[in-house]
């Protein structure tokens, strides 16, 4: 059984109609990566999911409890973590308030709880940056900070919009480790990304988006192998 599924989703903005009977699912520690170019549906269908633009129809279930619909508090509550593209720290609180802020302190029933000390394990500059307020730290470090901040939340699911968007080269192959390490605690995640190279060893899954429709699934293995699918869908 999917530990998360949407079945048939449309979501629009406004009069726009961004996504069209879109479906995917997601079993208990895997990891989906959605892929697509830019405008393809990727960032619209996390925040389905996390309620932030609901669909207007179809169904998206978390171990088979519905939650579309629900505002977006109550589905972070449900379990499921977002980490937005646009990090959106608080700037004006430090790294340790940040984390503090956001601290799991209701009961979803989480199995795997997480701690600051457990954060600053996954990512060690953040411990040297504890005192510190999050609006003078660089972009890569405030991207950290905002995964740790989710994490903070014991998410079940976790689902990162384009995590290595805007970053260097060598913060996103630091970035790309940790969740690395992520993966291995067995933390469900989906990743929206366009950076194939990124995904590339992170992925168990894929779901290529293209004009907010499902266009290609197929394991991270037949993905790569496809070079056809890549060129006509990605152009890479």
């Amino acid at each position: 059984m999917a530990l998360l599924e949407v079945s048939h989703i449309d979501t629009y903005y406004g009069d726009s109609h961004i996504l069209f009977e879109l479906s995917l699912e997601v079993a208990e520690g895997e990891v989906v990566c959605l892929l697509g170019r830019n405008g393809a549906g990727k960032t619209t269908t996390v925040r389905s999911i996390i309620g932030l633009t609901p669909p207007r129809s179809g169904r998206i279930s978390l171990r088979s409890r519905p939650i579309a619909g629900l505002p977006a508090y109550r589905v972070a509550r449900q379990g499921i973590g977002f980490v937005p593209e646009d990090r959106r720290v608080f700037g004006n609180l430090t790294v340790h308030e940040n984390l503090e802020v956001a601290r799991r302190t209701w009961g979803n029933g989480a199995q795997n709880i997480w701690t600051e000390e457990r954060v600053y394990e996954l990512f060690p500059i953040l411990r040297s940056r504890r005192g510190q307020l999050a609006g003078t730290m660089s972009g890569g470090e405030q991207q950290m900070l905002t995964i740790a901040r989710t994490l903070m939340g014991s998410p079940d699911i976790l689902l990162l919009d384009e995590p290595s968007e805007g970053l260097a080269p060598l913060v996103v192959e630091t970035l790309r480790e940790q969740l690395g390490q992520l993966k291995k605690t067995g933390l469900t995640m989906i990743l929206a990304e366009q950076n194939v190279r990124f995904v590339s060893d992170l992925g168990d899954r894929v779901y290529i988006l293209e004009n907010g429709m499902v266009k290609y699934t197929g394991s991270m293995e037949a993905f790569l192998a496809d070079a056809e699918v890549r060129r006509a869908y990605l152009a890479v």
